[in-house]
């Protein structure tokens, strides 16, 4: 307010014999200016009452939701900072977003990450459980708008999902096994492996992912106890044997290596033996086919000389003959021209060869017949001439 202004007013409402009244003259601008900074004052007020200042602060263990109420889309602030928004019309939220740990321990289960013992019913009727069982979860930063529309700002989400699903998926799994084989840290593993995977695929569509299910061995009734004990020692035994019979069949791999390469020396020699054998056998096939060929040849020679040779003596044996028999046939003619004379003749020529012993006396006072006795065979008598 201008002092001459008021000044002024005074100078105007003053009247002779009356008291001035007060009066004050303010322009529209200057009067809109003093609404809009009272305006201000209290929209900062208010705002500050509610906590929309328009900023907020994330830091590096959050993650921001912005919120917009008008068109209700929902912006993910996964970097730490101040992040500005205009209040009223939208707000940012902050989540958690460090790993977190649900325990389930003891018999007490009303606190956020905290449950009971889990019990189990192993596959062969009996009952172990887990004095402590540890799931590690944490939120997925780029499903925070999920985490925030399915349980609300701040740390509600870790009251809800991993509590609801853990127990009935790691009974399931665990309890696959009988009481002896669930003992088998390799058994755990797998139970354990599985029911991360399964918790994953239920509490993705929240935004939850599991880090790592941490077991311990389970306990047992003392029978139980007792009989894994028996059964591990039983393990430790098999394996033992286990390892002698490796041991032993390294060995027999040796032993049948070593017996192997003599067998193959030898087999080495041996076929070096045959081979040699076979040269020579070649040798003395080719030398005795030759000695055949040439004695088939010398033979042939011999006998194509002796067939040459008896063919001529053949032919001069036919020529002879033949000249014979005509002489014979000659001979015969003339002899046939003859007639009995030539008979006389030969029994002559046959007598006059005969040497005859008389005797000087006569056996016979009348003989009436002559005979000879043949002086080389004097056992022949009477051969009548």
């Amino acid at each position: 307010m201008d002092t001459r202004d008021m000044d002024e007013g005074f100078g105007q409402a003053r009247r002779p014999g009356r008291r001035p009244k007060a009066q004050i003259n303010v322009s529209p601008a200057k009067l809109l200016a003093v609404v809009v900074m009272i305006g201000l004052i209290g929209f900062v007020g208010i705002a500050a009452m509610s906590g929309n200042l328009g900023f907020k602060v994330i830091s590096a263990q959050e993650v921001g939701v912005k919120v917009n109420y008008v068109t209700g889309n929902k912006e993910v602030m996964n970097t730490p900072g101040v992040k500005i928004y205009m209040p009223f019309l939208e707000n940012v939220f902050t989540l958690d977003k460090t790993p977190q740990k649900f325990v389930m321990t003891g018999n007490r289960s009303n606190e956020d990450n905290r449950a009971s013992k889990l019990t189990v019913r192993a596959a062969d009727g009996s009952n172990f459980w887990f004095d402590t069982l540890e799931i590690q979860y944490e939120l997925i930063p780029s499903k925070a708008d999920v985490v925030l529309e399915d349980s609300g700002f701040g740390g509600s989400y870790k009251r809800d999902w991993v509590r609801a699903y853990s127990r009935s998926v790691l009974r399931d799994e665990f309890g696959r096994f009988d009481a002896v084989g669930v003992a088998d840290p390799s058994n755990l593993q797998i139970a354990g492996d599985n029911s991360k995977e399964r918790l994953d695929a239920l509490l993705d569509p929240h935004g939850i992912r599991i880090v790592q299910i941490v077991t311990e061995t389970p306990s047992f009734d003392p029978a139980y106890e007792k009989a894994i004990e028996d059964r591990k020692v039983a393990d430790q035994e098999v394996e033992r044997l286990e390892v002698e019979r490796s041991k032993l069949l390294q060995e027999r791999e040796r032993r049948l290596a070593a017996v192997n390469k003599v067998k193959e020396v030898e087999r080495t020699q041996l076929q070096g033996d045959l081979v040699r054998l076979v040269k020579e056998a070649e040798k003395d096939r080719i030398r005795v086919e030759k000695a055949a060929d040439a004695y088939r040849v010398e033979r042939e020679a011999e006998g194509l000389a002796a067939r040459d040779r008896m063919v001529l003596e053949a032919e001069g044996l036919t020529a002879k003959y033949t000249k014979e028999a005509e002489g014979l046939i000659a001979r015969a003619e003339a002899l046939e021209k003859r007639g009995t004379v030539v008979v006389r003749e030969a029994l002559i020529e046959k007598l006059r060869r005969v040497r005859f012993t008389l005797i000087p006396y006569s056996k016979d006072p009348s003989p009436k017949r002559l005979e000879h006795v043949d002086a080389r065979n004097p056992h022949l008598e009477g051969a009548e001439q």
